[in-house]
């Protein structure tokens, strides 16, 4: 039999929006394990330079960002341990939290786990990132000023990116392998009539290139078997979001992978939240992920508290 630990709240997801759980719901007198795998980071970490979260006028590394957080739950006594939930079970009024050799009781459980954006899975696009590859245009998209940039996909997203991109870049390119749009007319129509918008219809990426940052990516064209080289300084992937919600099953509401929650973050299960980009949420921002995390924890406490 695993070794059984019981809290009152566990987070799962060492990001943000899990640091902030644990942050606000330390204070609250919650006593409370948040979980990670391999020590605190998840998306946040990976940003080269964030500019538009509150606070930083001159900007700040991801990974900074995420010390700080972590040094502050430290300081408020948020308790860290390293484990990979593999399931989580009703048991009696309380959740089990399965792990490899450990298992979590607990009366409250927030999510906090994030997602991933979709990778291409090309040459290049690994080693660049950070140097031209990004994933997030409202996060990114201030350092390709008066330059030209390639948006991939043809979603909501990628049009939006496109968009957002266009009143800051000389030109934008948009590749979508097919040769209509999946996006909204209301998105579509917007980007058919920006001037700096350019569409590269029936064409994916191959390859992305540069030595020190991007400066082309190739594109194979679906229908001629052409290939071709475009000239860019920056690749904005956008082709959707991948929730890290698999070990879930089908234990919560979901909406394409993505936990639904109401505006307290309540999940369709009693005392399991959920904050951050794992949430079915418009805009997956550090901003939203911490403010989300506020909520969660809040909502945490008073389910507890009801329940003590």
């Amino acid at each position: 039999m695993p070794e059984v630990r019981e809290h009152e709240l566990v987070i799962v997801g060492g990001g943000a929006a899990g640091l902030t759980a644990g942050i606000y719901a330390v204070r609250y007198g919650l006593d409370l394990v948040l979980l990670t795998i391999g020590g605190p980071g998840g998306q946040t970490a990976t940003a080269t330079t964030i500019e538009n979260f509150p606070g930083f006028p001159e900007g700040i590394t991801g990974a900074e960002l995420i010390a700080r957080l972590t040094e502050q739950a430290e300081r408020f006594g948020v308790s860290f341990e390293s484990a990979e939930v593999e399931r989580i079970e009703r048991e009696g009024e309380r959740w089990r939290l399965c792990c490899d050799d450990l298992d979590y009781l607990c009366t409250a459980v927030i999510l906090a786990v994030g997602a991933s954006p979709r990778r291409l899975k090309i040459p290049g696009e690994r080693d660049l990132f950070g140097r031209g590859v990004s994933y997030c245009a409202t996060c990114d998209g201030f350092f390709y000023r008066d330059e030209t940039v390639a948006v991939i996909g043809g979603g909501n997203t990628a049009i939006e990116e496109a968009l957002y991109l266009s009143g800051i870049a000389e030109k934008v390119y948009v590749v979508h392998r097919r040769d209509e749009l999946r996006a909204d007319d209301i998105l579509a129509e917007r980007a058919f009539a920006a001037e700096n918008v350019q569409f590269v219809w029936d064409s994916v990426p191959t390859e992305i290139r540069g030595d020190h940052a991007v400066t082309s990516v190739v594109l194979h064209n679906n229908k001629t078997a052409e290939d071709s080289e475009l000239a860019v300084s920056g690749v904005f992937v956008a082709i959707g979001y991948e929730p890290n919600t698999g070990f879930l099953g089908d234990l919560l509401e979901l909406r394409d992978g993505f936990i639904v929650t109401d505006e307290r973050m309540r999940t369709s299960q009693p005392g399991v939240f959920a904050a951050g980009d794992v949430r079915d949420t418009p805009l997956r921002q550090v901003a939203t992920a911490v403010g989300d995390a506020a909520i969660a924890a809040d909502s945490a406490y008073h389910y507890i508290s009801e329940r003590r």
